[in-house]
């Protein structure tokens, strides 16, 4: 699988005219039904699965402390600091392992203040860390208009590969 970005990829995700084929619950789900499209020798170049139904997931990785926020300022500090002493190193020729400790060392001070500055300014509204991600609830595999009743025909060939009725029409 490859991905791009840009106009000429954009112009890849299109379809002139596309109609609802099956919409599933699960992303496997709908890629097993256009794998069958696939294997039946159905031009899927002529299909697309579309994510519906967005939604943003948090999930709290922990309670966020001023020794943590100060630990992980200092941590990115230091990788930041010897990267720019690896940097000096190159174009000095004296003391170079002295020059990288002293650009990590100043580094993770710097990390420090700035991570606790930036966790003072929150005042306490958002104690925690976390990720998040945006996931699809429903996946819809869609066909170009001329190609349907085809589609159609092979999916009915698939156990349990018609998805649930269309929610769109």
């Amino acid at each position: 699988m490859s991905t791009s970005s840009g106009p000429r990829s954009a112009a890849a995700l299109n379809l002139q005219f596309p109609q609802s084929l099956a919409v599933y619950d699960e992303y496997t789900d709908a890629q097993r039904a256009v794998d069958h499209l696939s294997d039946n020798e159905f031009p899927v170049e002529n299909c697309m699965i579309v994510g519906t139904e967005l939604r943003q997931v948090e999930r709290i990785t922990g309670r966020l402390t001023s020794g943590k926020v100060a630990g992980a300022g200092a941590l990115s500090g230091a990788w930041f600091g010897l990267f720019i002493g690896l940097i000096f190193s190159l174009f000095g020729e004296e003391n170079v392992f002295g020059v990288i400790i002293a650009a990590a060392l100043f580094g993770m001070a710097f990390g420090v203040i700035w991570a606790l500055i930036g966790y003072a300014a929150t005042r306490g509204r958002r104690d925690f860390s976390s990720v998040s991600t945006i996931v699809a609830t429903r996946y819809e595999v869609l066909v170009e208009h001329k190609l349907l009743t085809r589609a159609q025909e092979v999916l009915a060939t698939l156990p349990g590969g018609r998805g649930t009725a269309n929610p769109f029409g």
